[in-house]
């Protein structure tokens, strides 16, 4: 018993050390927290490693080191500013975490639409150029110079759809990415 208690308290000294030098969410820790009683305690069974578990966690939280509401906040913010997320691909994220649907609602309503519009727009321009370098790449010397015309209109069909995925793909959704296309490709 004496030494269960000394890992318990090794472990919950390891969790508090990560959760000192970033977020994280009760589920992440809860899991770490499992997986290190398991290889550290031997003949542990899941009820076992569940209940260490989520008593380290439950002190976590009573200690401060652990919030989900304050980490749902800084995941959405580093995803939407840094990573250029959308926001379907934040609430998959965190729903994916384990956090209950109000506290990342709550989280996706501190994004400010604008930027979060003004960021999309940039990914899509970084992406456009990327689609027109590797066109302009792939395409034999005496196409490069054409004239407008069926082919055209089908290769700015194609372009559109490729940027539209890709926007999907990043947790845009389609109605404001398909505008921001639009603009983007009438603007060429």
């Amino acid at each position: 018993m004496e030494k269960e208690n000394d890992i318990r308290g090794q472990i919950l000294d390891r969790m508090r050390r990560l959760c000192s030098r970033r977020e994280y969410c009760t589920g992440d820790i809860h899991r770490k927290a499992m997986d290190i009683v398991m290889k550290k305690v031997d003949m542990a069974d899941d009820a076992y490693a569940r209940e260490t578990a989520s008593g380290i966690v439950a002190v976590l939280v009573s200690e401060k080191f652990l919030d989900d509401r304050r980490y749902a906040s800084a995941f959405v913010r580093d995803k939407s500013s840094l990573s250029g997320w959308g926001g379907m691909k934040i609430r998959r994220a965190l729903a994916a975490k384990g956090l209950d649907r109000e506290l990342i609602d709550e989280a996706l309503a501190d994004i400010d639409g604008t930027a979060a519009r003004a960021r999309m727009r940039r990914v899509l321009e970084v992406k456009l150029r990327s689609l027109e370098k590797t066109a302009v790449r792939q395409a034999p010397a005496s196409s490069i110079d054409k004239t407008p015309g069926p082919d055209t209109a089908r290769e700015t069909y194609a372009l559109k759809t490729k940027l539209l995925r890709f926007a999907m793909s990043r947790g845009y959704g389609y109605e404001e990415a398909l505008q921001e296309i639009e603009e983007l490709l009438s603007g060429r």
